[in-house]
């Protein structure tokens, strides 16, 4: 079934009753092209396993199946899966799940489902849970890659560079647990209804290897997180604003020194591996910080 046809995808949708949802992000592609690229450069094969995240009336649903081992796609929207139950029973290779995917407990849905141990996700991201989701999926440290269509801007902040306006905690983020690119755009024009901005698909490799020596994670996250947060501060005045309990201000500026960086400058120009250096004094002169109060 060519799920791509717009009087097809009219003609489906008026038969199960359903209307588009905007509190949903419901957003159909129309262009064929689109989900077949997206299925091919996932990098998926006969031995993987699939998590899709929103596959709204099977369009991606059906390339995924077509080249994967076992596809099981978390759908939120009860009213879709009728729906998808017609356009994709074909396959036998797909679990559909009628769940919220950041409410879901991924590791119990793949030990579930999969015996092989490759999985990767792929999904056409609904705008509103981008962030979200693709923190949970990260987090779950289960997939290989993940391969997701996102908003444009969204996939530019991703793989931006230290000292660039898109640059900021959640690039370093997806840097610090993938290798992420772009894989290509795709128009406004590719959707209906047709949203008011473009998309990028971005895949994401899990790294095997921390791009930095990082002592303590939360440390690490927490100073992204803090010399982020006020963008328009120096990082010393940032990092003052959610250390200042711990460190004074004349220590954070003697560790920041130590670091070979300039005093006046701004989180948005430390690389990951200047904001490990950071994070490891931290840690260790907060820690001994902790002992002696104790």
């Amino acid at each position: 079934m060519e799920l791509c046809d717009i009087n097809k995808i009219k003609y489906i949708l008026e038969k199960h009753g359903f209307r588009f949802s905007k509190s949903l992000g419901q957003n159909f592609l129309i262009e064929p092209k689109v989900p077949q690229k997206i299925a091919e450069l996932s990098g998926i094969d006969k031995d993987t396993n699939v998590i899709e995240v929103g596959p709204g009336i099977g369009a991606l649903t059906t390339e995924l199946c077509r080249r994967a081992g076992k596809v099981v796609a978390v759908e939120i929207d009860k009213r879709l899966i009728p729906v998808l139950e017609e356009t994709l029973s074909e396959f036998d290779n797909l679990v559909i799940e009628n769940d919220d995917i950041l409410k879901t407990d991924i590791a119990k849905l793949t030990s579930k489902n999969f015996i092989n141990d490759k999985i990767i996700a792929c999904a056409n991201l609904p705008y509103y849970i981008t962030t979200p989701a693709i923190t949970k999926l990260i987090d779950s440290d289960i997939f290989d890659s993940i391969t997701v269509m996102v908003q444009k801007e969204v996939a530019r902040r991703m793989v931006a560079k230290a000292g660039t306006p898109e640059y900021g905690a959640f690039t370093v983020y997806v840097n610090y647990y993938t290798e992420p690119k772009i894989l290509f755009d795709v128009p406004a024009g590719c959707f209906v209804p047709r949203p008011k901005v473009d998309s990028s698909v971005i895949r994401l490799d899990r790294r095997r290897v921390a791009p930095a020596d990082v002592h303590d994670k939360e440390m690490f996250f927490r100073v992204v997180k803090a010399a982020f947060g006020q963008r328009r501060k120096t990082l010393i005045n940032a990092l003052d604003t959610v250390f200042g309990k711990e460190l004074s201000k004349k220590q954070i500026e003697k560790i920041v020194f130590s670091c070979g960086l300039d005093t006046k400058i701004r989180g948005e120009k430390l690389t990951i591996g200047d904001f490990a250096t950071i994070s490891n004094i931290f840690n260790n002169m907060i820690g001994e910080y902790m002992d002696k109060k104790s």
